[in-house]
C-alpha cells in the first residue's frame, strides 16, 4: 500500500480490525513513519438489470430505495427498515449466479419483503409495480392479501 504522504511503497500493517463487513487497516510508512487508515471490501461484480426493452443498466439502489420510501411515506415504517429490506435484496441477488436480474424478479423480491413489514406500503408499491389501472386491481390484490394470511394488518 503506497503511502499518501510521501508515496513510499513499502508500509506496515498496525491494526486491523472488521468494521461493517469491511476490514480497517491502520498502516504505519517504514520511510516517513506516518500513519494512515485504508478500508478495504470485496469488489462484487456489477449487478446489471434487464430492462423489458432488452437493454441492460446497472443495479442502482438509491432508485429502489427511493420507489420504496414513495410506497411508505406517512407510515410507520423506519429508514432503517427501507435500507436493511434493500440490504437484504442486494445480497441476494449478488449471491445468485446470474450476472442479469429482471425488474420482476427485484418487484417481486421487494412486495415479498414490503408484504411483512406494512401492508398498506405493499398494495402502494404494486400498484405501481403491477401497474394498476382500476380499483379492481386494489380489491384483488387486497383480497389476495386477505386470503394468504386471514387477514389484513
Amino acid at each position: 500500500m503506497r503511502c499518501p504522504f510521501c508515496g513510499e511503497e513499502d508500509t506496515k500493517v498496525i491494526d486491523s480490525r472488521s468494521v461493517e463487513g469491511r476490514k480497517k487497516r491502520r498502516r504505519c510508512c517504514t520511510k516517513c513513519g506516518k500513519r494512515f487508515n485504508t478500508m478495504e471490501s470485496v469488489e462484487r461484480p456489477l449487478l446489471m438489470v434487464a430492462k423489458r426493452d432488452g437493454s441492460l443498466e446497472p443495479f442502482n439502489r438509491n432508485k429502489l430505495i427511493a420507489g420504496i420510501v414513495n410506497s411508505t411515506k406517512k407510515r410507520p415504517v423506519k429508514i432503517e427498515q427501507i435500507n436493511a429490506l434493500v440490504d437484504e435484496i442486494e445480497a441476494q441477488l449478488n449471491a445468485e449466479t446470474a450476472q442479469a436480474v429482471s425488474p420482476d424478479r427485484i418487484g417481486s423480491m421487494v412486495m415479498e419483503r414490503l408484504m411483512k413489514i406494512d401492508t398498506v406500503a405493499y398494495v402502494r408499491f404494486a400498484s405501481v409495480y403491477m401497474a394498476f389501472s382500476d380499483v379492481e386491481d386494489f380489491i384483488r390484490i387486497i383480497r389476495e392479501m386477505e386470503t394468504e394470511s386471514g387477514e389484513v394488518r
